[in-house]
């Protein structure tokens, strides 16, 4: 179920995805039909355009601070707060500053 981690082992998120300039860098955890955990890290102004997914997502900010446009609401979020992306409902991600999430999309 999980792959590209490490099991019995204890982990910081956020330091199992690297910054690289001008990119936003992604490493799945978890994919099955019933669920996905991806980590990511976002540079400075880089984005993932708006899209729809076919379940609810959860995203947790480890650190630093990006935007998320949900339905056209927008949400600043820093380190340690989440927000439920609502299945079916356009959303975006921007890195304000750098910045690395989680993102749990459950089916």
């Amino acid at each position: 179920m999980y792959k590209n981690i490490e099991k019995k082992t204890k982990l910081e998120l956020k330091d199992l995805v690297e910054y690289q300039k001008g990119q936003v860098v992604s490493k799945t955890l978890v994919q099955n039909d019933a669920v996905s955990m991806t980590i990511f890290s976002f540079d400075k102004d880089e984005e993932i355009s708006t899209h729809a997914s076919g379940g609810d997502a959860m995203v947790t900010v480890l650190e630093g601070t990006g935007r998320f446009t949900v339905g056209g609401d927008e949400f600043i979020l820093t380190a340690g707060e989440t927000l439920i992306m609502p299945k079916d409902i356009p959303h975006a991600v921007f890195g304000i500053e750098p910045f690395k999430m989680q993102l749990i999309v459950s089916f």
